[in-house]
């Protein structure tokens, strides 16, 4: 039925798992698009209690799939204004405010679901990764997991999710630098419930889909409406909508002398030239893989 997201029912929940391992699960719009069918399918069988959401191989999102130009390298590019040839300064604007609409409106159909979402994270979830892993409603991670929004390095936004969870000067610090943080920092700052060896990561996800399954359906139900839309009225509706038209401005707001060099060595290197040249500067980073031995 699926082809980007693998989709199992087991220990009175379901299991889906994103499945681009080759590109470590970056999300394209196929994705994205089957995640949120997957979703639904789950909120709609009174046999899932819970939802538990991973990724496959060694990440659980890698973020935005920015293969064949998205993030950078596009011959077609006009500096000064980083525009792609033939495009209006209008038409650019109001592409970006309806994607990053979109993309908001996909994180709170999420966050909205009547049926718990458990957060499996085993290993980089970065941008767009991050978001949907924060976002989940309860977030497990191994050992192994790396969180960072590396994106704003190349001219890109934070989002709110963050600062809702690990408070504002923390949030703001790794969103204004895209530092990475790995397991046992993102604990500390609540990003995550807790930490677990990563052979026992969905073990422990689905040891809770077990525990929420102990409690009648109806009132897992409106508890979960009780915490997820009590914080939409105490201002994180509000927050996540103006999010997206920030957002918008975020990635219209281009640069060439912060840009261009990125582009360019895509062009010579492709997308890990780029990377290479977007995150070398921030190297050794303060946590992770990429931190100072």
């Amino acid at each position: 039925m699926y082809e980007t997201v693998l989709y199992e029912k087991q220990r009175p929940g379901a299991l889906i798992t994103l499945n681009r391992p080759e590109r470590m699960n970056a999300f394209n719009e196929q994705l994205r698009q089957e995640l949120h069918a997957a979703l639904d399918e789950a909120a709609a069988d009174p046999e899932v209690r819970a939802i538990v959401l991973t990724g496959a191989g060694r990440a659980f999102s890698a973020g935005a799939d920015m293969s064949g130009g998205a993030a950078g390298g596009n011959a077609n590019t006009v500096w000064p204004y980083g525009l792609e040839e033939g495009t209006s300064v209008a038409q650019f604007i109001d592409d970006w405010r309806t994607s990053d609409r979109r993309g908001i409106d996909r994180l709170l159909h999420m966050w909205e679901l009547p049926k718990p979402v458990i957060g499996a994270v085993n290993g980089w979830a970065m941008g767009w990764g991050s978001w949907y892993a924060l976002t989940t409603h309860i977030t497990i991670a191994s050992e192994q997991a790396v969180f960072a929004q590396p994106e704003v390095r190349h001219i890109s936004n934070t989002n709110f999710i963050w600062t809702h969870l690990a408070g504002f000067k923390k949030a703001l610090e790794y969103g204004l630098t895209g530092d990475h943080i790995d397991a046992y920092e993102a604990e500390r700052l609540g990003l995550v419930n807790r930490v677990v060896p990563p052979d026992r990561l969905l073990d422990e996800c689905f040891r809770l889909v077990g525990r929420i399954a102990l409690v009648s359906p109806e009132t897992v139900k409106i508890n979960l409406a009780v915490t997820t839309r009590g914080l939409e009225v105490s201002g994180l509706h509000s927050a996540w909508n103006l999010n997206a038209e920030l957002s918008a401005l975020a990635h219209t707001s281009q640069r060439e002398d912060f840009k261009r060099r990125l582009e360019d060595a895509a062009k010579v290197g492709g997308m890990r030239a780029y990377l290479e040249a977007r995150d070398s500067p921030f190297r050794p980073e303060p946590f992770g893989p990429r931190a100072a031995r």
